[in-house]
């Protein structure tokens, strides 16, 4: 099976997800460094992450969760996924 990359996200479901996930940040008051840092992911992977262009993965998607206190199915909703 192929993987899929960024430029397949035809619907923008990544750049969807990135938005949701920077908009809980902020609104936590948490720099992009300081989430990485909780969510144990790379400074720059996560501005990838927030910005849809990265394909986060699904333990990614935990970390993240767990960092900013929601559940993954929360992100998931709020971007319309």
């Amino acid at each position: 099976m192929p993987r899929v990359s960024v430029k397949e996200d035809r619907d923008k479901s990544l750049v969807r997800l990135g938005a949701v996930i920077r908009a809980r940040r902020l609104s936590l008051d948490l720099s992009q460094e300081a989430l990485a840092d909780v969510a144990e992911i790379d400074r720059s992977h996560m501005g990838k992450i927030e910005r849809g262009e990265r394909n986060v993965t699904f333990l990614n998607i935990l970390k993240i969760a767990t960092a900013i206190q929601c559940r993954p199915s929360d992100l998931l909703k709020e971007a319309d996924l």
